[in-house]
């Protein structure tokens, strides 16, 4: 699934993946702040995310699996944020996040 939003003069291209047997439907997605030193280098690229969700949807934690660290803390605080739809038990998810100026 890929969800482009406007904020400012850059765009967000949200692009989440899971694994086939963990994947849990997003309910709730936080886009992105651009961070202001990414916006002043002209950075883009994509930020990967590992987030492990309790049973009721909420994230418990994130880790930064890869991408440029400028966008990373940009794209944790955002999946943080995230909510997903109850399951039977915790998961793991793994997102990815990418970041295009426009």
């Amino acid at each position: 699934m890929s969800v482009v939003c406007l904020a400012t003069s850059f765009a967000f291209a949200q692009k989440a993946s899971a694994e086939a047997d963990a994947a849990r439907k997003v309910i709730s997605r936080i886009t992105p702040g651009y961070p202001e030193l990414a916006k002043r280098m002209h950075l883009q690229g994509s930020v990967k995310v590992e987030a492990v969700v309790r049973p009721n949807g909420v994230v418990k934690s994130t880790r930064v699996l890869g991408g440029h660290p400028v966008l990373a803390n940009a794209a944790t605080d955002a999946v943080n944020k995230w909510r997903f739809e109850p399951g039977p038990s915790e998961t793991t998810e793994v997102i990815e996040l990418t970041f295009i100026p426009q």
